[in-house]
């Protein structure tokens, strides 16, 4: 018999193990897919638009470019991780498969944000990996590229689960991801520096979560970086204690979980 007092840690391995296996069986749509994706938007900007000749900040636009681009696949296979696990399971019906067993919210959030984590990080890797073959990528600070790294992955998986408890139908899904998540990705400075904006618009950039996690990121990669980034620890820490607090209430009421 499972102590209800004690943490269940058999469950959310195995929750946990069954978030992983299920991105990795269709390793092909999961991680190599996000990878050519992000491949051919650096391709696009590189060729086109003839972004290896232009410098941004000091740096090659190629370079500048990279570190925005790997944390653009890291966010949107987060996010796509929890929200189709939880949203398939509504659809199939087989979302009690996880309610019923003895878990409490925050294991049963735990699980499964690290599960989506865990996506997000190895698509990153390998975006990254794919990405110095074309561009001249350094390491500034390894410890803000993963501090921000999982920040950020966590934050997305967060949405992800938020939205995925939400919707009622895929249309829902679609809609968040349209007009919030790639919005907000696409003003956070991810293809320039904000720092061409008008003042007012910069002001209101850095309160962007989406650009916190950019501009640290890119930090670590290049050594430059557009805003505060103290300021951008600490709104992104603050970001996630909030989506933490909504996710588990979600879990422990059975929001739209439970019939």
């Amino acid at each position: 018999m499972h102590d209800p007092a004690a943490p269940n840690w058999i469950g959310l391995r195995t929750l946990y193990v069954r978030e992983v296996r299920r991105f990795s069986k269709v390793y092909t749509q999961t991680i190599i897919a996000p990878v050519v994706t992000t491949l051919l938007f650096l391709a696009v900007f590189s060729l086109a638009l003839g972004g290896s000749h232009r410098v941004v900040a000091g740096l090659s636009f190629m370079q500048f470019l990279a570190p925005g681009l790997i944390m653009m696949a890291i966010t949107q296979n987060a996010f796509a991780n929890t929200s189709s696990s939880i949203m398939v399971s509504k659809v199939q019906g087989n979302i009690v498969d996880i309610l019923m067993p003895p878990f409490t919210a925050n294991e049963l959030w735990l699980a499964l944000i690290m599960g989506g984590a865990s996506r997000g990080i190895v698509v990153g890797i390998a975006v990254g990996m794919s990405m110095t073959f074309f561009v001249d990528l350094s390491l500034h600070a390894p410890a803000y590229i993963i501090v921000h790294a999982l920040l950020a992955s966590v934050m997305l998986s967060q949405l992800g689960m938020i939205g995925g408890i939400w919707a009622e139908k895929f249309d829902h899904m679609a809609a968040i991801t349209n007009f919030i998540i790639t919005p907000l990705a696409f003003l956070s400075g991810t293809f320039y520096s904000i720092q061409r904006l008008p003042e007012t618009i910069q002001t209101i950039a850095h309160f962007n979560p989406f650009f916190c996690m950019i501009d640290g990121f890119r930090y670590g990669v290049t050594g430059h970086a557009d805003g505060n980034l103290t300021a951008g620890l600490v709104i992104m820490i603050g970001v996630n204690a909030k989506l933490w607090l909504v996710c588990t209430r979600m879990l422990h009421n059975g929001y739209k979980l439970k019939a």
